[in-house]
C-alpha cells in the first residue's frame, strides 16, 4: 500500500478531535467571556455606585451612602466645615497612605453596605480612628505638643476622647 505523503500527519489522522483539543481551543474564548462578564459588572457597579465621585475631595459624596447622612450633616454644622472636608481628617495626608486606605475602605464599606452587615450607628475601625488622630496631630501640632508622650510609640490621650464634637458638631 502507498501512502498519500501530499498532507501533514494531522490531516491524514480519521475520527473525531480530542477531549484535549476541543477544550483548549474553547479555553480563550471562555476566559474572554469571562473577562468581558466581570469587566462588565465591575463597570456597572462602578457608575451605579457614583464610584468616579470617591476620587474626589467633595465632602457631599460621602453622603452617597444614605447612613452617613447624618455624619455629613453633622460636618455642616461643626466649626471644621471651614477648614477641613471628610478627606482632611480621615485619610492619610501622604499621598500613597491616602490612596490605600481610600481604596481598602472603598472595598471594605461597598461590601458591607452590600450585604448590609455593618453596626448602626456606623463605627470607626482601630485603623481607621488612627489616622484621624495623626491628622489632629498633624493640623495642630503646635497646640498639642504638650500632650504628647514623651517617649515615642508611648501612650497619649486620644483627641476625640475631649474633643468628640470638633469634626462632627452635635452627635
Amino acid at each position: 500500500m502507498i501512502q498519500d505523503t501530499s498532507l501533514p500527519h494531522s490531516a491524514q489522522a480519521s475520527g473525531p478531535p480530542s477531549r484535549y483539543s476541543l477544550w483548549t481551543g474553547l479555553m480563550p474564548l471562555i476566559f474572554v467571556m469571562l473577562l468581558g462578564v466581570l469587566g462588565g459588572v465591575g463597570v456597572f457597579t462602578f457608575g451605579y455606585g457614583k464610584g468616579a465621585s470617591y476620587l474626589s475631595n467633595n465632602p457631599l459624596t460621602c453622603a452617597n451612602c444614605h447612613i452617613m447622612q447624618d455624619h455629613y450633616d453633622s460636618w455642616l454644622n461643626s466649626g471644621h466645615r471651614h477648614v477641613a472636608v471628610c478627606n482632611d481628617c480621615h485619610l492619610p495626608h501622604h499621598p500613597i497612605g491616602k490612596w490605600i486606605t481610600k481604596a481598602d475602605n472603598g472595598f471594605f464599606h461597598s461590601l458591607a453596605f452590600t450585604l448590609e452587615n455593618f453596626h448602626e450607628p456606623i463605627q470607626i475601625k482601630p485603623r481607621n480612628r488612627r489616622v484621624t488622630q495623626n491628622a489632629c496631630l498633624a493640623c495642630h501640632e503646635d497646640f498639642v505638643h504638650a500632650t504628647l508622650s514623651a517617649e515615642p510609640g508611648g501612650e497619649m490621650l486620644s483627641c476625640v476622647h475631649c474633643h468628640s464634637n470638633a469634626g462632627h458638631a452635635h452627635r
